[in-house]
């Protein structure tokens, strides 16, 4: 339990911490049903149903194919939800979906750069979008690229960056504008040891800062290291969640992975090749 107050000064913010305090995010019975050609009906996700809350990171753990992005996707209202719905910072993702955006910061492998843009024009330009002034734009801006270490290349266009720059750059878009709730779907995906280090790094500062994060990965270790709650999902259920210590204790493993192949085993499907 974290108490008090948490100061991020290069981050320009002072948030009251006082615990794990009522939920953010609270996904209810979220379901997603895909056509196929092939396959017919795909139940993506089926039945979601968890909390998540300040000062906390909700670790979503699961194979290739499980159902993390599509479940955090129907909580960034990206997708609609098939059946149930989800509740963002008080707003319902299917009949307020503006203002679940507003209040959400998601990043993904996959969230794509506009190329001509330099970095600080992208961070720039996300910031006019969700409504900054050019002053605390600004403030904002050069906070995070000091943190980030993006001075180096905030000029360069961003069809010119390598991976890691495009994955900080997406970080500092997703984040200019302060929201209560970050959602990472993977997002030390094909990076560099040095440069997932900071990303995780800096995951760890949105939670302390007293931010709700929603934390996908099928990297055990990422979660041993971040996650306060684990969730383990397989073929679009959740199958078990808990502390780390509660898993070890419920599941009679002490070993994560261990744990992992225990839940997963029964429901695990090999993923189709594309």
């Amino acid at each position: 339990m974290r108490l008090g107050v948490v100061e991020s000064a290069r981050l320009g913010s002072c948030i009251p911490v006082s615990g794990w305090g009522v939920p953010l995010i609270e996904a209810r019975n979220l379901s997603k049903r895909f056509q196929d050609k092939k396959r017919g009906e795909v139940r993506a996700v089926e039945n979601v149903t968890f909390t998540a809350r300040p000062g906390q990171i909700y670790g979503l753990l699961g194979a290739n194919g499980a159902g993390k992005t599509t479940t955090l996707r129907m909580l960034a209202t990206i997708l609609e939800p098939t059946d149930g719905t989800a509740v963002v910072y008080g707003h319902d993702v299917i009949e307020q979906p503006e203002k679940v955006r507003s209040s959400v910061g998601f990043l993904s492998t996959a969230t794509a750069l506009y190329p001509r843009l330099t970095a600080q024009e992208m961070v720039e330009y996300f910031g006019r979008l969700n409504g900054l002034d050019e002053a605390t734009l600004k403030k904002r801006l050069d906070a995070i690229f000091d943190r980030l270490d993006m001075n180096g290349f905030r000029d360069r266009r961003c069809d010119k960056l390598s991976t890691g720059m495009k994955q900080k750059t997406s970080i500092a878009r997703t984040l200019v504008h302060d929201p209560p709730v970050m959602i990472f779907d993977e997002p030390t995906s094909g990076l560099d040891v040095m440069t997932a280090r900071t990303i995780i790094g800096f995951i760890k500062e949105c939670r302390d800062r007293g931010k709700t994060v929603i934390f996908s990965t099928h990297v055990m270790s990422e979660v041993e290291k971040l996650c306060d709650i684990v969730g383990i999902i397989q073929s679009g259920k959740l199958l078990t969640e808990g502390t780390l210590s509660e898993l070890r204790e419920k599941h009679g493993e002490q070993d994560l992975e261990e744990i992992f192949v225990k839940v997963v085993a029964p429901l695990y499907v090999e993923p189709e090749a594309k």
